[in-house]
């Protein structure tokens, strides 16, 4: 799902016209289209259809609760930082599409500075399973994703 800020929005020019504006509501009126963002259940609902995936395959792989599961993507539980993260790997997602999940949820990106974080990286670099990573994090004594 990449072009999520569609038109003249990339970070850049965003910045651009932030600094250019001559006070916070001029720019929030001007950039009100390049600042949407979709609510993370339609998102997540989208990335299905591309890869033919249903929901309930995606909860299973990312390893929440299946009721959980379902009520992220139906729009009714906001995920932590921690569920986002499961269900990048749920989707097998990239470390690009994964830092823009992440962003679509409003949630910090992953840091390479951050022990944990680059545990994480590093799995979905080397494109490995929720389990792996769940095992890599406490093979090293770092928090399981979903322990947070």
């Amino acid at each position: 799902m990449t072009g999520l800020l569609t038109k003249d929005s990339h970070t850049s020019s965003i910045f651009r016209k932030l600094f250019k504006s001559p006070d916070i509501e001029t720019f929030l009126k001007g950039t009100v289209d390049d600042l949407w963002i979709p609510p993370f259940h339609e998102y997540i609902t989208g990335l299905c259809k591309p890869k033919n995936l249903i929901p309930e395959h995606v909860i299973k792989r990312a390893g929440i609760e299946r009721a959980f599961g379902h009520q992220i993507f139906n729009g009714t539980r906001k995920p932590s930082r921690d569920k986002v993260i499961q269900l990048a790997f749920g989707f097998e997602l990239n470390i690009k599409d994964t830092q823009m999940l992440l962003q679509v949820a409003q949630k910090s990106l992953l840091y390479p500075r951050i022990k944990r974080d680059a545990v994480i990286l590093h799995c979905i670099q080397k494109e490995k399973s929720i389990y792996e990573t769940q095992s890599k994090l406490q093979e090293l004594g770092l928090p399981l994703l979903g322990d947070k």
